[in-house]
């Protein structure tokens, strides 16, 4: 069977191109419900498989048990997943657990037994969009290694803040994020006084999702997302980190940055009228509060827009521990997404 609208839903932003489902952003992937004896999967890599340290890393959970944690490093791997004597009725889910912009994986068929049937999971009533970079990615989380840098084999959206609270609050999501990227400038080294204006969450947050995978020569997911197929009831904006590698405390800067993120803050708003906006800040950083804060005021003034607020973060200690790159660590992550999911429970009276 063909992972169609119809046989499975679709988890945040994916594109159905020449009878694949293609996989780019973090948690990006499909659930089922599944009654039958057998089940395989088959997946297709990108034109970067097998080589280097970002391949795509997923995960295939049965009844919420992650049963398949495994890097695409062959051109199209079958995995199977259930094999069972008789007849049994599961919920399956299949994620990506790594970002976008190193690799994309495809999800090309779903072989079952003659007699199975698959229909898609249930949607939940609850929609949360989450627009990010690295912390939202779960960049390192699975390494503790300081010594260590960006492998995509460590990252797991799924013990990440976002998709903590997306569960907490039982709802189904969508997440766009990028690691190192900002909204003024992506990041840069302390010693750079070059702004990195290629690694910007704006110029992609329109798309299926950037990536530099591809598949047969194409960029398959630098396409247009349509908007209507998800519309969110809450967006969570989590930006500001990686600018602020180059604001440094300059009130040019600052000035820049702040025009910045009203600017996306209006886009954002533009694509997804009736949601509820959370602007959340400082896991690893805070000194871009005030501008942030700022912006959020100038622009609810602007617009007359009062569905949206901030809500700070607690920054990361020593004693909760770091990952790869000084990275938070599960222990930040749970509290942020208690922290986040209780205010959106606040916000939304969920």
């Amino acid at each position: 069977m063909k992972p169609t609208k119809e046989t499975v839903k679709y988890i945040g932003r994916t594109l159905y191109l020449d009878d694949i489902l293609w996989l780019a952003l973090s948690g990006s992937g499909i659930e089922f419900t599944y009654e039958g004896k057998y089940l395989e999967i088959i997946l297709q890599g990108d034109d970067h498989t097998p080589a280097g340290t970002d391949l795509a890393r997923i995960a295939v959970y049965i009844d919420d048990e992650r049963i398949l944690d495994e890097m695409i490093a062959e051109p199209t791997p079958h995995y199977t997943v259930i094999d069972e004597p008789a007849p049994q009725k599961h919920t399956v889910r299949l994620l990506k657990l790594s970002e976008a912009p190193m690799s994309i994986v495809g999800i090309r068929e779903l072989v079952t037994d003659e007699g199975a049937s698959l229909h898609p999971a249930p949607a939940k009533d609850r929609r949360i969009e989450f627009i990010g970079d690295s912390i939202t990615c779960g960049y390192g989380v699975d390494d503790d290694d300081l010594t260590h840098t960006f492998n995509t084999a460590t990252e797991d959206v799924t013990k990440a803040y976002a998709y903590r609270a997306a569960r907490a609050l039982n709802a189904d999501y969508s997440m766009v994020s990028y690691s190192g990227y900002g909204v003024y400038s992506g990041y840069v080294d302390e010693s750079s006084d070059i702004r990195n204006e290629s690694e910007l969450v704006p110029p992609y947050y329109t798309l299926v999702g950037f990536s530099r995978g591809t598949y047969n020569d194409k960029t398959v997911t630098m396409t247009e997302w349509d908007f209507q197929s998800f519309k969110p009831d809450m967006i969570v904006i989590n930006l500001g980190t990686n600018d602020n590698s180059y604001c440094r405390g300059k009130a040019d800067r600052e000035a820049e940055f702040r025009s910045l993120y009203k600017k996306f803050i209006a886009a954002v708003r533009g694509k997804n009228p009736n949601a509820r906006i959370l602007c959340v800040y400082g896991l690893m950083n805070n000194e871009l509060t005030d501008s942030v804060t700022k912006a959020i005021a100038e622009y609810r003034e602007a617009s007359k827009d009062d569905r949206i607020s901030f809500l700070p973060l607690p920054t990361h200690t020593e004693a909760d521990g770091y990952v790869v790159d000084y990275h938070p660590s599960i222990r930040t992550h749970i509290r942020a997404s208690e922290i986040i999911a209780d205010e959106i429970r606040r916000l939304m009276q969920w």
